[in-house]
């Protein structure tokens, strides 16, 4: 037996894939910048301060959001990174080329970690989960956005029915995605304290399915599955599957809909002073009382 989690994502297509789009990455990410922005309004509430933060992934565009923002002015020193060096290169300085599986920071350093994209293609989400956690310093807040849940499933259950008409069979050729418990469940077991998860359901529209695979290009979002077919697909498959999504997910004026789950999570870092969850049975008043109701037997039936 071994501990080493399996390899469902090639990074180093992901890194060549996200080069590939830097020149233009900025006018695809519309998603990452939705995502950012709540992101920044989750800071906006919390009153303190945090002298040293990171933005993990999310490409350019981000460090300018973020001064829109009354969050910033709570940052002190603030860096930016991508996996791929063609989009790091174009972030604002002091920018970093790292890889989310093997951060470089050290124990307690940071004392706020945004990541809003990228974690949804690490190997090991645990893992990252764990080391963003030891960089935090006691008390210290993560947030994280990821495409989850129900993200391009339109577009999965079309290119599984097309390749099924035209070979017989099927391969795996959109990623799966974490769900809104998992975030959550993941946080805790990294030892994050009051972790929370929720999920923004985007549906975008788009003239046609050739559309919708042109923006996932140029977000560096195509799929990077390990076991991908290596024989490239045919036109043929893509044709039936535009036709297909066309049948089953347009809308009467003929554009088509693709889903995209943005799983939000945040945690902090434990620190004594947190709120301790109380132990069973310790609570002090009934919550019949709290909400002003009559308490009820458990054998009573509702409305006697």
């Amino acid at each position: 037996m071994t501990d080493t989690p399996p390899r469902l994502f090639d990074r180093q297509l992901l890194a060549r894939r996200r080069n590939r789009a830097a020149p233009k990455l900025a006018d695809y990410n519309f998603l990452v910048r939705r995502a950012f922005e709540d992101m920044c309004d989750r800071v906006d509430s919390i009153t303190r301060d945090f002298d040293r933060a990171a933005i993990l992934g999310g490409g350019p565009g981000l460090v300018d959001e973020l001064g829109t923002h009354p969050a910033a002015a709570k940052i002190g020193w603030l860096t930016q990174s991508d996996l791929a060096a063609d989009v790091a290169a174009s972030l604002e300085a002091p920018a970093l080329c790292l890889d989310e599986e093997a951060l470089p920071f050290a124990e307690e350093s940071l004392d706020l970690v945004l990541a809003p994209w990228g974690l949804h293609w690490t190997n090991d989400l645990p893992g990252a989960l764990v080391q963003i956690n030891h960089a935090l310093k006691p008390d210290g807040f993560f947030a994280a956005a990821l495409l989850g849940g129900n993200t391009l499933t339109e577009l999965r259950q079309c290119l599984m029915t097309a390749e099924s008409e035209l070979t017989g069979g099927a391969a795996a050729r959109v990623s799966p995605y974490a769900g809104t418990f998992d975030m959550a469940a993941l946080l805790q077991r990294a030892g994050f304290a009051m972790p929370v998860a929720d999920v923004d359901r985007v549906t975008v529209r788009y003239d046609n399915a050739f559309a919708l695979m042109n923006d996932l290009r140029g977000m560096g979002e195509t799929s990077i599955l390990a076991d991908r077919p290596q024989k490239p697909a045919s036109r043929a498959l893509f044709v039936r599957t535009a036709q297909l999504y066309a049948e089953k997910f347009a809308d009467p004026n003929g554009r088509i809909r693709a889903s995209f789950d943005i799983i939000h999570a945040a945690g902090w870092a434990p620190h004594p002073d947190q709120p301790k969850p109380k132990r069973p049975g310790s609570a002090t008043h009934r919550l019949a009382d709290a909400l002003g109701v009559k308490e009820k037997s458990l054998g009573e039936k509702a409305g006697k």
